[in-house]
């Protein structure tokens, strides 16, 4: 507070000297206007003026007049010209003969003006007026001013006066705030604002919450203060506050004894139907207020509380066989038997589980679908109830199905009186009730937010109906329950998954893409689906990755490990990568992986795991292959002839310690490259060398057949009668992008050289008939050429290549990345590779030996 009034007088003071000194200037500057208008028109109008104007000297006659002009007149300048705005007359005398500064436009038209100007002597308010001679033709002008720094004196003498009367304005507030402050702090006892806010909500919300009744009486033996549980215990009126004791109703001796203010350790008083212990104290023995304060305990609930404290630790010993026995098995069926068989007799006669058909099966339930009864128990055998398998379908009145609607318990004490229950099936009902049933709590099965079906407690043999301290016993056994159900449920969705993952993680079909024609085989072994695997990734560029391995081994686990490898080389191959650094990556993760599993013990680590990685360029007509301990590729040549490139082996992924190494193949447009696994050419009748000369001649004598006849040839002559092992098996025939779909040109490392570019593939496109797409390719293009000159290196390369898309490339001999960023509106950059990913459907960096390229996509339809 005392901040915020000391700002409040300084801003009313700098108001006040603003305010001043706009009005004073404006004042002054219209004085200085009229002046200067009225020297100059009196001057221009005095005797003689004329004839000096005519005269051979004009400056000797007219100087000695102006300057006792300006000094009578106290203007700061008089200055007569002639018509051509030369000088007769300046108070400093090396001006004269200069050109007058300032408009004489109008004075030379026979009218009078007032302007503010930068003279030679400063900016000045100056008035020019015209001296006419016979015939009333201008033959001079006269023009008086004032420097604006003559302007304003007024408010430079008041200001200090303002300033003093202001400082003595801002010291008293300052001072009265000081002396207030610190009356209010010796009063609060130092405490702040903030803090006595805070205390007093402490101590409000403590004495309101408290489970013991606080009383304050005054020496008057009137009612200061009561707390919530006070007014519950003596049943006080509203109004009770300010009031005498003995006028609110009490007994005589519960108000004699709060009236008198004498001390009193658990005194027990009748009060109404309770036993109040009341303690009472002074409280101006320590020098405090005069009064007493006394605080009163409900001793009549605490016996009850005594009293339910078997039926309590009862139910917490239900609640802890609930925790330790049910849910021994990951089994929905079995789960829902062991709540039943706890619940009976212990807390109900009969007890119910009805769950979703989905539950059972391991899968979500869907609203509006049926459940199925799934374990029942009782006291006796007969029950009406329906039996265990049985669909039902609750009817919306139903004490089940509201139960389930709602996410909480519900409670029929009298299933006699209850119709929405009776009308789930009036002839059942009935017999129900004739059984001895007659209530019921109905719990859902709730997990997270899903609903798992509902559990209803039933009783008979006892005659009092559940209450809702057993609905809530009931609430918290099924919670536990549903626990455990969820679990079992999610295992067997999950035990499901596994089955089949083993049938889903090979590629069910191959994407599209025009630089090589592709068949595929995968033959899974006798024992089950093992670890081969393969797969087939478009690159930018218009290249495409082939990629084949093994994980040794069958099973769940070689499937599971197949399936990371494989999702592994999807994101490695994201990034661009060169075959020897994909393998390198996925060497280092196999390595992480055998860590991991090493480290848990509950599985064995990856053993023998292999992996080719080809990438096919269909421009340069290039393939890079690199090996991870897999079998060589084979190569079939256009004219039939078949070869084993000259691939550097590598070791098995996960051993580590030495790198990878590539081979780079030229392949004619045609030529057949083929992948496999082991499976294909070796078992345990031949070895790999026999293997590869049977697969050499099945490529031979299909040299002319297509990649799906490959396949089937290939097979025919190499597939075992009963596989052991799996066989994955790739055919690739290439194809090239040829000159006439690529376009390419060397860019200077000038920034003027952006817009020839653009017209050149304008032009390009324009061949191409893909106008519609010039506008967003000049853009792309625009960014990544000028980016690649501004932060890039020499040499600049731009190359478009027409696919399936419309592929934009931009090379630099630079290797720094760009990153996409969102530039702030007050950024001058930034905005570029923005505005690239928005205008193409792909877009990415990759590098070469000498720079990286920045390429884009656009589809063409």
């Amino acid at each position: 507070m005392f901040v915020l009034q000391v700002v409040i007088v300084l801003l009313l003071i700098v108001a006040a000297v603003v305010a001043l000194v706009l009005q004073v200037r404006h004042d002054s500057t219209q004085e200085a206007r009229n002046r200067s208008l009225a020297v100059a028109e009196t001057f221009a109008n005095s005797p003689g003026i004329v004839q000096a104007l005519a005269s051979p000297d004009p400056t000797a006659v007219l100087q000695p007049k102006a300057e006792a002009t300006r000094k009578a007149a106290h203007v700061d300048f008089v200055v007569v010209t002639d018509t051509d705005g030369i000088r007769y007359t300046h108070p400093k005398p090396d001006r004269i003969g200069k050109k007058f500064v300032g408009d004489i436009a109008p004075a030379l038209a026979g009218q009078s003006v007032v302007e503010e100007v930068d003279g030679t002597i400063g900016r000045l308010v100056q008035a020019v007026v015209p001296v006419e001679g016979p015939g009333g033709r201008v033959v001079g002008l006269v023009s008086a001013g004032i420097t604006t720094k003559h302007v304003g004196g007024t408010a430079d003498r008041q200001m200090p006066l303002l300033l003093g009367a202001a400082a003595a304005a801002l010291a008293l507030s300052i001072g009265g705030t000081a002396l207030v402050s610190r009356r209010l702090l010796r009063q609060t006892h130092g405490l702040g604002p903030g803090e006595m806010t805070r205390m007093y909500e402490h101590h409000d919300a403590v004495l309101h919450t408290v489970r013991e009744g606080v009383i304050i009486v005054g020496g008057d033996g009137r009612l200061l203060l009561a707390n919530d549980e006070a007014h519950r215990l003596l049943d006080l009126p509203d109004d009770a506050e300010r009031r005498h004791v003995l006028d609110l109703g009490l007994d005589a001796e519960t108000a004699e004894l709060l009236s008198s203010g004498r001390v009193a350790t658990d005194e027990v008083h009748l009060v109404g139907d309770r036993l109040i212990a009341i303690n009472q104290r002074p409280t101006g023995l320590a020098g405090g207020p005069p009064g007493s304060v006394a605080t009163l305990r409900d001793s009549t609930e605490l016996r009850a509380l005594s009293g339910k404290a078997d039926a309590a630790r009862e139910r917490l010993d239900m609640l802890y066989a609930a925790g330790v026995g049910i849910g021994t098995s990951l089994d929905v069926t079995r789960t829902a038997e062991e709540l039943v068989e706890l619940a009976v007799p212990r807390f109900a006669d009969f007890a119910t589980v009805d769950l979703f058909d989905a539950v059972l099966d391991g899968d979500e339930p869907e609203p509006g679908s049926v459940l199925r009864r799934t374990a029942v128990t009782g006291v006796r055998e007969g029950a009406p109830l329906y039996a265990v398998g049985e669909q039902i379908r609750f009817v919306e009145t139903s004490p089940q199905a509201r139960g389930m609607a709602q996410g909480r318990p519900v409670l029929e004490a009298r299933l006699a009186e209850s119709p929405g229950w009776r009308a789930q099936d009036l002839e059942r009902t009935e017999q129900v009730v004739d059984f001895g049933i007659h209530s019921l709590i109905a719990v859902p099965v709730r997990a997270g937010a899903l609903v798992l079906g509902v559990v209803t407690f039933w009783r008979s043999e006892r005659p009092d109906p559940f209450d809702r301290e057993e609905v809530a016993l009931a609430e918290e056994l099924v919670t536990r329950a549903a626990v455990t159900i969820d679990n079992a449920r999610r295992y067997t969705r999950e035990h499901g998954m596994a089955v089949t993952l083993q049938r889903s993680l090979l590629p069910r079909t191959l994407p599209e893409q025009n630089a090589l024609d592709i068949a595929y085989r995968y033959l899974p072994a006798q024992a089950g689906v093992g670890g081969d695997w393969f797969d087939v990734l478009p690159l930018s560029g218009a290249r495409v990755a082939l990629v084949v391995g093994d994980v040794v081994g069958h099973g769940l686990h070689a499937a599971a490990t197949m399936g990371r490898l494989r999702t592994a080389v999807h994101n490695f191959s994201a990034l661009d990568l060169a075959p020897e650094e994909l393998l390198g990556l996925l060497d280092e993760l196999v390595a992480r992986i055998d860590q991991d599993e090493t480290a848990d013990g509950t599985t064995a680590p990856v053993s023998g795991a292999t992996c080719l990685y080809a990438i096919y360029d269909p421009v340069s007509r290039r393939c890079t292959v690199a090996r991870a301990g897999h079998p060589p590729p084979a190569l079939v040549r256009p004219d039939g002839r078949v070869e084993y490139p000259e691939v550097p082996a590598g070791l098995p992924l996960g051993l580590g310690g030495l790198p990878f190494e590539t081979a780079e193949l030229e392949l004619d447009e045609g030529s057949r490259l083929v992948l496999y696994t082991d499976g294909l050419v070796e078992d345990r009748e031949r070895d790999i060398d026999a293997g590869l000369a049977l697969l050499s001649g099945a490529l031979e004598r299909g040299a002319d057949a297509s990649p799906e006849e490959t396949c089937r040839v290939v097979l025919d002559e190499l597939l075992p009668p009963r596989p052991n092992d799996d066989i994955a098996l790739i055919v690739a025939r290439t194809r090239a992008l040829g000159p006439d779909r690529v376009a390419e040109w060397d860019v200077p490392m000038d920034p003027a050289a952006v817009g020839e570019v653009r017209a050149a593939v304008v032009r390009q496109l324009a061949r191409w008939e893909l106008e519609e797409l010039s506008f967003s390719t000049e853009l792309i293009l625009s960014e990544l050429v000028t980016n690649a000159i501004r932060y890039g290196g020499a040499p600049v390369r731009v190359r478009l290549l027409r696919d399936r898309a419309l592929i934009c490339e931009v090379s630099d001999g630079s290797s720094t990345s760009p990153h996409l960023r969102y530039a702030a509106m007050t950024d001058e950059g930034g905005r570029g590779l923005f505005l690239v990913a928005q205008l193409a459907e792909r877009w990415g960096t990759r590098y070469t030996p000498t720079g990286k390229i920045i390429w884009a996509e656009q589809p063409l339809s």
